[in-house]
């Protein structure tokens, strides 16, 4: 926790105090991405979404060049940073917003840092390499829980991880104020692991680190409402990301960021109001 203030997101010297919802907005800079592939893949749209979704509020740019869908096929670390080269240093120079890169590749993840990124979400959990390679840079961390349960309680296992992995950056120099913990819904865990991890946020954060969730237009939003199309799934991707604010979630990634930053509002004056 920094001296002086409440708990606090920290990234390259940057600081987002932990006193609202911060709206993550993803750009997928590839041609298969579950729900937008190929919208994107070219700079100059990548950089036009990008600064409409500064304008509608976001707070945070996610770019990945890799899909991570379901069956996805891994990509080479040197293909995911040609996707993405570009779109990363336009999107730090053009919008003025925190830039997150979303890789589970250290040498990637080293690129983006020196382009300028300064945040790295690893969906793969920052296992010691990762660790490695954000050590001593000053980045923000997004450390994902990356599979399902592995016998015990899907919630239990979660925060274990976590307390892992804040340990082991610990001993790496990274400050808790640096990481930002996310639950890995839609990875590897069955449906009812994954609405209980929406539902009960308060059973898996950790106090003083920030806390992600990123369930929009995943499975877990089709499934109850009888699976439609992943673009019309943005009324439950609301519900869920409004039901994991009220638990406790400090930040939500969004296809929409329109309703998204409306929703976290909302959200927050509800939390307001219980005080």
């Amino acid at each position: 926790m920094a001296a002086g203030h409440g708990p606090v997101f920290r990234a390259m010297g940057r600081e987002l105090p932990l006193t609202r919802t911060y709206v993550m907005g993803i750009l997928n800079v590839t041609p298969d991405s579950f729900s937008d592939g190929g919208k994107y893949f070219q700079p100059e749209k990548a950089l036009a979404r990008a600064l409409e979704m500064k304008e509608q509020g976001a707070d945070i740019i996610d770019i990945g060049g890799q899909s991570t869908r379901p069956g996805y096929t891994a990509v080479s670390p040197r293909e995911e940073w040609e996707r993405i080269q570009e779109t990363v240093s336009a999107v730090v120079k053009g919008t003025g917003l925190l830039v997150s890169v979303d890789t589970f590749y250290p040498q990637v993840a080293q690129k983006a840092l020196e382009a300028g990124a300064h945040i790295i979400n690893d969906v793969a959990g920052f296992p010691r390499e990762m660790l490695e390679a954000a050590a001593g840079s000053g980045c923000g961390c997004v450390v994902m829980h990356p599979c399902g349960s592995q016998g015990g309680d899907i919630l239990d296992e979660v925060r274990n991880f976590f307390q892992r992995r804040l340990e082991e950056a610990a001993q790496l120099g990274i400050r808790m104020e640096s990481l930002c913990l996310d639950p890995g819904v839609g990875f590897g865990k069955s449906l009812q692991e994954n609405l209980r991890l929406i539902a009960q946020v308060e059973k898996t954060r950790i106090p003083g680190a920030a806390y992600l969730m990123a369930a929009s237009r995943k499975r877990v939003t089709g499934a109850p409402c009888g699976d439609p199309p992943f673009d019309e799934r943005l009324p439950a991707t609301v519900a869920a990301h409004t039901a994991a604010i009220l638990g406790g979630a400090d930040m939500i990634r969004v296809h929409d960021v329109k309703e998204g930053v409306q929703a976290a509002r909302m959200a927050d004056a509800l939390k307001k109001s219980r005080k």
